[in-house]
């Protein structure tokens, strides 16, 4: 009876210890205010190819790192202020801006539900994620595939895209010059966030 005592303590003692460990193991990454961070909304028009780019974002995520390897990817957020994202063209942002009724819905922003991550070569590696983008006011599930790279820095470099349409977010396409310009409901999410890990965390 004390043996199974002894085996059983022992046994919830090394689950705790390693629960612990696995725990430690997640180290918090904030997004930086690199140069480097980008995303970008690009489509059609029956005029002209459109694109609209960002670089001001706020998120973090929860990464667990080991022997330079990428183990798990437990947590993940940004958010982006839709009027950051820029044209060039006034005339094609204010209409943008507008379709995406900036001013009920400030922000274009994604929080992750699962991912997996997959074998990786060197330092980059390929997770596939699932996650809840919210545009306009409304959210969708998506499955991004993310290419993370770890840096000498202690940064991580993410880069994605995902094919969207603007009608599944309830987003009417924006039409521009008294309608003689129409774009298309298809456009393509393309970024580059880097997560910097946080001292001490």
């Amino acid at each position: 009876m004390k043996n199974i005592i002894k085996q059983t303590t022992l046994m919830i003692a090394m689950c705790v210890i390693g629960l612990t460990g696995t725990l430690h193991a997640q180290s918090v990454y904030k997004l930086t205010d690199s140069k480097d961070i980008n995303m970008k909304l690009s489509g059609t028009s029956t005029l002209h190819n459109w694109t609209m780019n960002a670089q001001t974002f706020i998120g973090e995520a929860q990464f667990a790192v080991k022997e330079h390897q990428i183990s798990t990817l437990k947590a993940l957020t940004f958010s982006m202020a839709v009027t950051d994202l820029k044209s060039g063209e006034s005339g094609l942002d204010k209409n943008a801006y507008k379709a995406l009724k900036s001013n009920d819905f400030k922000s274009i922003s994604y929080k992750l539900t699962s991912a997996t991550v997959l074998p990786g070569k060197g330092n980059k590696f390929e997770i596939k994620t699932e996650g809840n983008l919210t545009i306009a006011g409304v959210t969708k599930e998506v499955i991004i595939y993310v290419y993370a790279t770890l840096n000498a820095n202690d940064t991580i470099t993410c880069t994605g895209s995902e094919k969207l349409n603007m009608t599944d977010y309830q987003v009417k396409p924006p039409k521009f010059m008294l309608g003689a310009m129409k774009t298309g409901d298809a456009i393509n999410l393309d970024f580059t966030l880097v997560y910097r890990k946080q001292a001490g965390i």
